[in-house]
Formats: C-alpha cells, sequence, structure tokens
C-alpha cells in the first residue's frame, strides 16, 4: 500500500529493515510511525523499532557511523529498558530492547513489563513496496494508552478507528 511519507522517513525505514531482515532479525516498528500506518494523519518524527537486545552485538558493526546514542541502559521516571540511538541522513531510528522494556502506566503509579501486555505478533504488511513488521494494533493502542499527550491521544482515536473498521 502506499503512503505519504516522506523520503527521509522512507529511505531510514528502508536501511534499518534492509539491515535487520539480511540479519533475520525479528522486529516490530510502533509509536508514531505504526499509528501512521493505522491512520494517525500526524507526521513520522522517528521510527521506533522494538526487538530482543541481544541482537545489537550484530547491529552495531553495521550501523556504527550512526549511532548517536547506545547501545546503554536507559532509565527515568516513564522507562527502564537498554535502547540504541540511530540517526540515518537526518532520520531517527530508535530501537529498544522488548526483553528489558518496562514502562510506568498513565499514572505512574506502577510499573509494566511491557512484554507482559503484547499479546500479539508483529503485522507484515507492505508499504510503498516495502515489507515490514509493525505492531498489531490492539497492543499498540494498548501501549499507547499508557502514555500522555495531546499527540498519543490523536493516535488512539485513529487506531480505535481501524480497529472498529478492522477487527
Amino acid at each position: 500500500m502506499q503512503y505519504i511519507l516522506s523520503n527521509k522517513v522512507l529511505d531510514g525505514l528502508r536501511w534499518i529493515t534492509d539491515i535487520l531482515d539480511r540479519n533475520n532479525i525479528p522486529y516490530k516498528i510502533g509509536g508514531g510511525f505504526a499509528a501512521k500506518i493505522y491512520g494517525s494523519p500526524r507526521e513520522v518524527n522517528d521510527i521506533d523499532i522494538s526487538l530482543s537486545g541481544k541482537y545489537f552485538d550484530i547491529i552495531v558493526p553495521e550501523v556504527k557511523e550512526y549511532i548517536t546514542d547506545g547501545p546503554k541502559h536507559y532509565l527515568n521516571e516513564k522507562w527502564d529498558c537498554n535502547t540504541l540511538s540511530v540517526n540515518y541522513k537526518g532520520q531517527d531510528i530508535d530501537m529498544t530492547d522488548v526483553d528489558t522494556l518496562k514502562m510506568t502506566n498513565l499514572n505512574q503509579t506502577e510499573w509494566i513489563n511491557v512484554k507482559d501486555i503484547r499479546l500479539y505478533g508483529g503485522i507484515i504488511t507492505n508499504i510503498n513496496e516495502l515489507k515490514v513488521s509493525i505492531m498489531d494494533p490492539r497492543d499498540l493502542i494498548k501501549y499507547k494508552k499508557e502514555l500522555g499527550g495531546d499527540h498519543q491521544q490523536i493516535d488512539i482515536k485513529y487506531i480505535q478507528k481501524y480497529l472498529d473498521n478492522n477487527y
């Protein structure tokens, strides 16, 4: 399917998914990118990818000239996880170790082990002639409901509309 995405986003997506696919690394693209595929009108800022951190050692040599941060452990009031961030020709790509990913709930009163709330596999879809794995909308909406901000509410509205029409 054809989506309106900038060349920067498409180039970054093509580059990183080529690396992941060539190395047989399972992944799911989530965040605002996946929300866009499910109908959100917001522009894509970064490409958020969940994968097992055991693959960071394979990925790092292939992306080393583009690394902006990590791999490292990241901890703040909302997130506790291992991450690797790159910038490919202006496109930010954030990879998160799903094996360690914890986030606080919306009220920041308890930690959620994200692996425990992701119940569905990735959905293989064609984005502008590029086959990629994106997060299932049922998992994505559950995840986004634990995040704050008006932009999350926009995404949730469109993901819910997608779910109503397709599930």
